[in-house]
C-alpha cells in the first residue's frame, strides 16, 4: 500500500507582527497525487497584509491627494495659458483689419483700390527724398515727385505731423475714409505707407501742377491760364467741394481751399487736393482748436475768432480762390506786396464798390476776358466771403450761381443784409485784415501744401 501523502505546513511572517498564517489542504488528489488517501492534506501559505497602526492607508491617501492637486493645478494653468493665447491672437487679429500687410508679402497686393507701399520702395522712387524732387512744401508736409519700378509717376506726400495721427489703426481708418471719397474733381489717393516714425500718402502725379503754379507761369509772354480755363477751374472746384460737403458720407471739410491746393490734370481739369488731411491730422475732442490750420488771407473770420470750422469755412476759402483766379495773385503775396496781412478781399470790395473791376483783372490776360462773367464771378466771390457764415451760400448754391442760375436774386438779397455782429465781440471789425490782426490764435501759414 502506497505511503500516504506527506502533510506540509507553510508559515508566512508578516511585517513586524510575527503573525504566521498557514493553509492546510486535505484530500486534494491534484496536490497529493492520484493514489493519495483521503486524509492527505497540504498547507499553502497566503500572505496577509495588515497595516501597522493604519500608516499605509494614510500614505496612500496623501499620495492620491497630491496627485489630484497637481493635476488640477496643471489643468488650470493650461486653461489660463490657452485663454491668454486666444486674447493675444484676437488683439493681433483686430489690429490687422484690412490694411495690415507685412512687407514680406507681395508689394503688388492691392487693398481695395488702395495699395500699401513699403518705405524702401518710396524712398527709392524719390531718390532718397531728394530735394531735387520736391514739388511743394506745406503745413501738412513735403511733396516729392517719384517714379515707381514700373515707371509710374507719383506724388509722395511725407506727412510731418505723424505723431498727431493717433496711432497706426487710427491713421489707417482715416486713410480709408478719405479713399472712399471718389469724384472726378477730387484727387484720388493711390496708396499709403506707415512705419514707426513715418506716414506717407501716394497720389497720381498731376502733370500740370497746381493752379497757383500755373498763375505764375507764362507762355510766350501770355498767361498760362486763359479766361475760359479759369472759369472751368472754378466750376470743377465747386463740384469737388460740393461732393465733399453734401454728397460724401461722412462729410469732409477741407479747411484750406486755395489755388495751391487745386491741381490740374493733363486736360487742365480742376482736382481738389489735400482734402481730409486736416481731419486726418487733428483728433481733438473739442470743436475748438488752439491752432488754426489754413493760409493767411484764406481763413474765414469765424475760424480766426473761435477756431471752429464748418463747410462755410470752405465756402469762404472758395471765394478767395475765385479772387485768385481773377487777379492772378495769391492772397498771401498780395498782402506782402501791400505790406499788410491778407488785404486782397478788402481791396476787391473797394474796387467793386467803385465799379473799377478792370483794375483787379490779371494783367497777363491782356484784356481777353468776358466782362459779364467777370462781374458774375466777383459777385459770387463776395457772397462766399461774407463775414457772417450763415449768410454765405452752400456749395450747391455756389455751383448754380456760377452756371448762371439764381445769382441776381442772391446778390440783391445780400445787399439788404446789415453788417452782422458776432457774439464773440461787441464791435466786430469791418475789414477782413482787422480780423487777422486781432486774432489771438496761432495761424499756420502754408503755401504749397498740395501734391502736383
Amino acid at each position: 500500500m502506497p505511503a500516504p501523502c506527506t502533510s506540509y505546513n507553510f508559515y508566512y511572517l508578516i511585517g513586524d507582527l510575527n503573525l504566521f498564517i498557514h493553509f492546510r489542504v486535505t484530500g486534494n488528489r491534484l496536490i497529493c497525487g492520484p493514489k493519495a488517501s483521503d486524509t492527505c492534506s497540504a498547507v499553502f501559505p497566503e500572505p496577509l497584509s495588515l497595516p501597522p497602526n493604519g500608516q499605509s492607508d494614510s500614505k496612500t491617501n496623501s499620495h492620491r491627494v497630491a496627485i489630484a492637486f497637481g493635476a488640477s493645478f496643471g489643468a488650470a494653468f493650461s486653461i489660463i495659458i490657452i485663454i491668454g493665447l486666444l486674447v493675444w491672437w484676437r488683439c493681433r487679429h483686430n489690429q490687422q483689419i484690412f490694411f495690415d500687410v507685412n512687407e514680406q508679402y507681395d508689394p503688388e497686393v492691392c487693398l481695395g483700390h488702395l495699395r500699401r507701399y513699403t518705405f524702401k520702395e518710396l524712398r527709392s522712387a524719390t531718390d532718397h527724398f531728394s530735394s531735387k524732387n520736391i514739388l511743394g512744401r506745406g503745413g501738412f508736409g513735403i511733396v516729392y515727385k517719384g517714379c515707381l519700378n514700373d515707371g509710374t509717376l507719383v506724388a509722395v506726400k511725407r506727412l510731418k505731423d505723424y505723431n498727431i495721427a493717433g496711432g497706426e489703426i487710427q491713421f489707417q481708418t482715416e486713410v480709408e475714409t478719405i479713399s472712399l471719397a471718389i469724384h472726378r474733381n477730387l484727387l484720388r489717393l493711390s496708396g499709403f505707407c506707415t512705419t514707426e516714425n513715418e506716414r506717407l500718402l501716394v497720389y497720381p502725379y498731376m502733370p500740370n501742377g497746381s493752379v497757383a503754379s500755373q498763375l505764375r507761369d507764362h507762355i510766350h509772354g501770355r498767361a498760362a491760364l486763359d479766361w475760359a480755363r479759369r472759369k472751368r477751374i472754378a466750376l470743377g472746384t465747386a463740384r469737388g467741394l460740393l461732393y465733399l460737403h453734401e454728397q460724401c458720407d461722412p462729410k469732409i471739410i477741407h479747411r484750406d481751399v486755395k489755388a495751391a491746393n487745386i491741381l490740374l490734370d493733363e486736360d487742365f481739369e480742376a482736382v481738389v487736393g489735400d482734402f481730409g488731411l486736416a481731419k486726418l491730422l487733428d483728433h481733438r475732442d473739442s470743436h475748438v482748436t488752439t491752432a488754426v490750420r489754413g493760409t493767411i488771407g484764406h481763413i474765414a473770420p469765424e475760424y480766426l475768432s473761435t477756431g471752429q470750422s464748418s463747410e462755410k469755412t470752405d465756402v469762404f476759402g472758395f471765394g478767395i480762390l475765385l479772387l485768385e483766379l481773377i487777379t492772378g495773385q495769391k492772397a498771401l503775396d498780395f498782402g506782402r506786396a501791400a505790406n499788410q496781412k491778407g488785404v486782397m478781399l478788402d481791396w476787391v470790395k473797394k474796387l467793386h464798390h467803385d465799379r473799377k473791376l478792370n483794375l483787379m483783372v490779371d494783367k497777363d490776360l491782356r484784356g481777353n476776358f468776358d466782362r459779364i462773367e467777370l462781374e458774375e464771378m466777383v459777385q459770387v466771390a463776395l457772397l462766399c466771403t461774407q463775414f457772417n457764415p450763415s449768410h454765405r451760400p452752400k456749395m450747391s448754391e455756389v455751383l448754380k450761381m456760377l452756371e448762371g442760375d439764381g445769382l441776381a436774386e442772391k446778390w440783391e438779397a445780400s445787399q439788404r443784409v446789415e453788417t452782422p455782429r458776432f457774439r464773440s465781440c461787441e464791435n466786430p471789425p469791418q475789414r477782413y485784415s482787422d480780423y487777422i490782426e486781432e486774432s489771438s490764435l496761432v495761424v499756420e501759414a502754408m503755401e504749397l501744401s498740395g501734391p502736383r
